[in-house]
């Protein structure tokens, strides 16, 4: 992508692309209908749906990461409230209208995380270093608080062992203290949250058992040349899966397969994993000419939008490369996925709604992998600094509020259905995925275009649509959010229209349909 040349044309362009965002805005239907009659109900361009259900979508899809990043981003220490001893009520808010199916403790910092630091009264424990984020974590935050948080956003839980410190010998010793942990260890933890009468978590109070189901061994092992190899880490994933489901045989656990490891990882441990797991952190930009690095998108909205739009190629990509590499029946999970824009995780053109329609073309793209992708996300969870999170917390008396990618997994989420089926055709300019439960068709669209409305007619193959509904999140591509405008911009907003009229999708629009059916 070609870049500015001098700052006149830099101002002339960015006015451009400013008056093109603000006629995107203009488009938004003001009474909240989204409709436009079409001529006989089926003249022009029509998205077609095949109503005939194929595989199941897990409700997993829009799942939230939750990792202590100490100095880098507050993250786990900001969302705790130490004085009053509880979670963040503004962040638990806030969670709950996000509503992620699923909630992840781990990262790399489980490859020095000793559980039981983390249990028992609070004022036994103690705080230990973050090896890698840096600082100091209180462990005011463990077990018992992690999987409340997690059933009071309705999430299912899903913990990360630490897996002999994934082999990298940096994280095993700090200070004295031995940081890595073995299947025992592992085991045992099983055992703390799922055992009936378990005597280590009757003596701190919980007297019923935690029931956490999802367990993942091992975080991006093959990403450290410094860890182990793939043979040993195979070998140790088989004796790890061993050990814990003496503890609990009905848990389901998740082993490393990413950089090529599936193909051999299935092959030594696959009889004793539900999933295989990789991550994704990516970069769209051009690294020659970069067009999003820095304050540079402010410069081009065009050249940013378009960038932004092809983002889900290399998610695409990523995607299929591991799913080639793994034996059919077993499937995938994305415990990780964000972009990673040079800047620590910080780089503000993901405020923008033009990263919000960016994550929706990623998100509707998992849906398409939905038949192998049974656990993924887009970004990671909550902090104060790093725009990849989803939920971002100001100090008090700031609000917590939802970043762009969390707005779209909102809305997504509530309009998933419980199979998938194909969208046999739709025009130029709208990427639309569906789903169904029984009768009820749930129809994802995103108009990739920033400067005008797309409008389609809606076919389902031998049905009759009875009634419809939906939501629609539109803004300025160029529009950020903040703690200050989080309630008067990228406000989701109810949408209907009469069954047999056209749909529009304004410019830049991320719209979510409900229709109920019938045979026609």
């Amino acid at each position: 992508m070609s870049r500015p040349t001098s700052a006149a044309e830099i101002t002339r362009r960015t006015a451009l692309g400013t008056l093109a965002g603000a006629a995107a805005g203009a488009a938004l239907p003001a009474t909240g209908r989204a409709a436009r009659p079409a001529a006989g109900g089926a003249a022009g361009p029509t998205v077609t749906v095949d109503p005939a259900p194929t595989h199941a979508l897990s409700p997993h899809l829009y799942m939230q990461f939750m990792e202590p990043l100490g100095t880098n981003d507050s993250s786990v220490e900001a969302s705790w409230d130490h004085l009053n001893d509880r979670w963040r009520p503004d962040l638990v808010e806030a969670t709950k209208a996000l509503a992620p199916g699923m909630m992840r403790w781990g990262g790399i910092f489980c490859d020095y995380y000793r559980w039981r630091e983390g249990v028992g009264p609070r004022s036994g424990r103690v705080p230990m270093h973050n090896l890698l984020w840096g600082g100091i974590e209180s462990n005011q935050v463990g077990t018992a608080e992690f999987v409340d948080f997690s059933r009071q956003v309705g999430a299912d839980p899903l913990i990360c062992v630490n897996f002999e410190s994934d082999g990298r010998e940096r994280f095993m010793r700090a200070k004295g203290s031995i940081r890595t942990a073995g299947p025992a260890e592992a085991a045992d933890w099983v055992a703390y949250c799922n055992a009936p009468r378990h005597p280590e978590r009757l003596a701190h109070g919980a007297a019923e058992p935690y029931g956490v189901t999802y367990w993942q061994i091992g975080n991006e092992t093959s990403y450290d040349r410094r860890g182990f190899d793939l043979e040993t880490a195979a070998r140790k994933t088989a004796e790890f899966a061993d050990a814990m489901r003496t503890a609990d045989p009905s848990i389901r656990l998740i082993g490393w397969g990413d950089s090529g490891w599936a193909p051999r990882m299935a092959e030594v441990a696959g009889d004793r994993l539900d999933y295989l797991a990789f991550h994704q952190m990516f970069d769209p930009d051009d690294p020659d000419e970069p067009t999003l690095r820095g304050e540079l998108y402010r410069r081009d909205p065009a050249a940013t939008w378009e960038v932004l739009m092809r983002a889900w190629e290399l998610n695409d990509r990523k995607i299929r490369e591991v799913r080639e590499q793994t034996p059919d029946g077993l499937p995938l999970a994305m415990t990780e996925c964000h972009f990673a824009i040079p800047g620590n995780n910080r780089n503000d053109v993901l405020r923008t709604w033009a990263a919000g329609v960016s994550y929706a073309r990623i998100l509707n793209n998992h849906q398409r992998h939905g038949d192998v992708l049974k656990i993924a996300t887009a970004a990671d969870f909550a902090g104060t600094r790093w725009t990849v999170n989803a939920v971002l917390m100001g100090t008090h008396p700031d609000r917590t509020f939802l970043m762009p990618v969390a707005l779209v997994m909102k809305q997504f989420r509530a309009y998933l259905g419980e199979r998938a089926v194909r969208v046999a055709a739709a025009p130029d300019g709208l990427d639309v995925v569906a789903s169904r439960t029984g009768d009820t068709f749930y129809l994802n669209f995103v108009n990739v275009r920033r400067d005008r409305p797309a409008t389609t007619n809606l076919a389902i193959e031998g049905r009759t649509v009875l009634s419809a509904k939906g939501e629609l999140l539109a803004d300025d591509p160029t529009t950020e959010i903040s703690s200050l405008n989080c309630r008067e911009v990228m406000q989701t907003r109810a949408v209907a229209f009469d069954p047999g009229a056209a749909v529009e999708v304004p410019a830049a629009g991320v719209m979510s349909l409900a229709l109920e059916t019938a045979p026609a």
